[in-house]
């Protein structure tokens, strides 16, 4: 059988991103938001870490959270769903354990689901997916104002109160706004939300307005927080996201959520697509669709 020699051989559908990986920043291709690239593979093997959106990207390189440690235990000990961003999981223990030294009376943070060990979907959630959120268990009291460990994801009413079983709980408002701004104040992690109820937000701005000197730290905080639209309104946790640092943009880590003012700009790409484009396609014969559609053709 012949062979039509002036027709280019078939091409594999990734073969252009595999010449786009080389010659673009990974934080760009997965901008494009092409399928080829949607976790390391032989054509992007440079993603890693943090890869994707919170709501559909996987993870490499997670490290475990520890059951317990310093100011911090695990809601569900046995769960393999405590698995996340080094920089997150060492937040964690961080903010944690000065939460304890600043209040040595405090009960512990109760620490819910972070992210599979290597991502993606998991139960009980529709992101969690990258290694950037974890859920924060309310800090809780007595009614009379001692501190107690939280039985659970129990919501709190606006004035503060949850009840379970006939045993009331208050919210504490004072470490939960510590929590927040050792958060707010880490060297480790750039908060991106605090997903939490209306209610709650007020309560804790209301006290921080009473009581914080830093009013720059307090709109921080008023900005970050969100009562999410399309999920439970978070009266019984708070989920924190962290922002994806600039170093991991470059390997695959995006959106999520905006890019603060008060934190470090996302790498930018200064060459025009189109302009990079044209390049590839005038170095590959097998292109010509690409240098036509580009404005070079012949």
């Amino acid at each position: 059988m012949s062979t039509d020699r002036t027709s280019p051989p078939k091409r594999h559908p990734c073969a252009l991103t595999a010449r786009l990986a080389r010659a673009l920043p990974v934080c760009l291709l997965a901008f494009l938001g092409t399928a080829c690239i949607g976790a390391p593979n032989a054509l992007a093997p440079g993603l890693r870490g943090s890869i994707g959106m919170p709501h559909s990207g996987v993870q490499t390189e997670a490290v475990e959270l520890p059951q317990r440690g310093e100011g911090f235990v695990r809601f569900r000990p046995q769960s393999p769903t405590h698995w996340g961003n080094p920089r997150l999981v060492t937040a964690i223990q961080e903010v944690a354990g000065a939460v304890l030294q600043k209040s040595p009376d405090a009960a512990p943070l109760v620490v819910g689901d972070l992210s599979g060990r290597y991502g993606g979907k998991i139960p009980r959630h529709n992101s969690h997916r990258t290694g950037r959120d974890v859920d924060l268990l309310f800090y809780m009291t007595t009614p009379a104002g001692a501190p107690i460990r939280t039985p659970g994801f129990i919501p709190v009413q606006s004035d503060g109160l949850a009840e379970v079983g006939g045993e009331y709980y208050r919210f504490d408002v004072e470490r939960q706004w510590l929590l927040f701004k050792e958060l707010l104040t880490s060297k480790t992690v750039e908060v991106q939300w605090l997903f939490i109820s209306r209610d709650l937000e007020a309560l804790i701005i209301d006290y921080a307005l009473a009581r914080e000197t830093d009013l720059e730290l307090v709109w921080q905080a008023e900005t970050v927080m969100l009562q999410p639209g399309d999920s439970a309104p978070h009266d019984d946790h708070v989920h924190l996201r962290i922002a994806c640092r600039p170093d991991e943009a470059v390997y695959g880590c995006e959106g999520g959520g905006p890019r603060w003012e008060w934190q470090a700009p996302l790498p930018r790409i200064e060459t025009p697509l189109s302009e990079l484009l044209l390049q590839i396609a005038k170095e590959d014969p097998y292109e010509p669709q690409i240098l036509a559609e580009a404005g070079g053709g012949s």
